[in-house]
C-alpha cells in the first residue's frame, strides 16, 4: 500500500516546496516543517481551493522567542512553533515574506506593505492562521494512521553525511546516526518491489525537506521505514488548523484533480 497527500485521488493536497538556506543561511528547520505541514493541511481542509496559502515562517523567526528561547537562525524548538500556531498563528508569505533575518516583533514583523517611495508600513488585521489543537506522534504505524487520515506531520530526524547529498531513491543510513540535528515534513509513504526472490519489499517514508526543489528529489526524499532510520519515527507533530471565515467560501466545490499529458492536450 501506498499513500502520497501530493497524489491523492489526482489531486495535489501539497503547497510548494520552501527553502529556508535562502536568501542566506538560516538554521530554521524548525518553523519550515511545521509551516509547510499546516499549510499542507489548510489546502486539504479547504479541498485544494484557490488561493493557495503558504504561512510565514518569517514571523516565527521575529516573533517565536517571545514565546520561548532560543528561537532563530541558530535553531529552535518544533513544538515552539506548534505553541505559537496555537496562541498566536501566523498570516500567510505574501506579506511577511522570508529573508533569513530576525527582525523585531512589531507590526512591521508580523505582516508588512512597501510603496515605490521605499516606504513601509504594518498591515492591520492580516489574515490569522492558527492550530485549534496540536499533539505529538510517533512510530510507524501512529504516524501512518494521522497521515493518512488528517495530513502531513513534521518529524524530527537526525542528519548523516550520506542524508546531506542525497540525489534520490530510497535512502537507508548504514552509519547508525541518531543525534536530532533537523526537522522534516512527512507526506506520504511507499514500497519498492523487492528485487530478488524471498526479499521483503523496501517500505519507504515520503518526506519533504527545506532545502529547495534541487535537492534531492524536486525537494523531497525517500527513507526506508518501521526502522526509526534517522531517529524519523522518534518525534512527530500534528496540528488541526482553523480556517478563517474569509477563506471558507467555495469550499463546498470540488478540488480540481491534477491534468494528464492527455487531458492537458500536450
Amino acid at each position: 500500500m501506498s499513500f502520497d497527500w501530493r497524489f491523492k485521488d489526482g489531486i495535489n493536497y501539497v503547497t510548494p516546496t520552501l527553502n529556508q538556506h535562502i536568501p542566506v543561511y538560516c538554521g530554521a528547520c524548525w518553523a519550515f516543517a511545521p509551516v509547510s505541514a499546516i499549510s499542507d493541511r489548510i489546502k486539504i481542509a479547504r479541498k485544494a481551493a484557490w488561493p493557495e496559502v503558504v504561512l510565514s515562517p518569517q514571523v516565527l523567526l521575529n516573533c517565536a522567542k517571545q514565546i520561548r528561547m532560543p528561537m532563530g537562525c541558530h535553531g529552535g524548538f518544533f513544538t515552539t512553533t506548534m505553541d505559537y500556531l496555537a496562541q498566536r498563528g501566523l498570516p500567510d508569505q505574501t506579506c511577511a515574506p522570508y529573508e533569513a533575518i530576525e527582525h523585531a516583533c512589531d507590526g512591521m514583523g508580523q505582516c508588512k506593505n512597501c510603496f515605490h517611495n521605499d516606504t513601509c508600513v504594518a498591515v492591520t488585521n492580516p489574515t490569522i492562521y492558527k492550530v485549534k489543537e496540536w499533539g505529538k506522534v510517533f512510530g510507524e504505524h501512529d504516524m501512518m494512521a494521522e497521515v493518512y487520515h488528517r495530513g502531513p506531520i513534521a518529524c524530527q530526524i537526525a542528519v548523516s553525511q550520506g542524508f546531506l547529498e542525497y540525489d534520490g531513491g530510497v535512502f537507508h543510513d548504514s552509519t547508525g546516526e541518531m543525534r536530532i540535528r533537523h526537522v522534516v515534513e512527512i507526506v506520504g509513504w511507499g514500497a519498492e518491489a523487492a528485487t530478488k526472490d524471498g526479499e521483503e519489499p523496501t517500505k519507504y517514508w515520503i518526506g519533504r525537506n527545506s532545502w529547495g526543489n534541487y535537492w534531492g528529489e524536486n525537494g523531497f526524499f525517500r527513507l526506508v521505514r518501521g526502522t526509526n532510520n534517522l531517529n524519523i519515527e522518534h518525534e512527530c507533530v500534528w496540528g488541526v488548523p482553523e480556517i478563517p471565515t474569509s477563506m471558507s467560501k467555495g469550499l463546498d466545490a470540488p478540488p480540481t484533480k491534477l491534468l494528464s499529458k492527455q487531458d492537458s492536450g500536450n
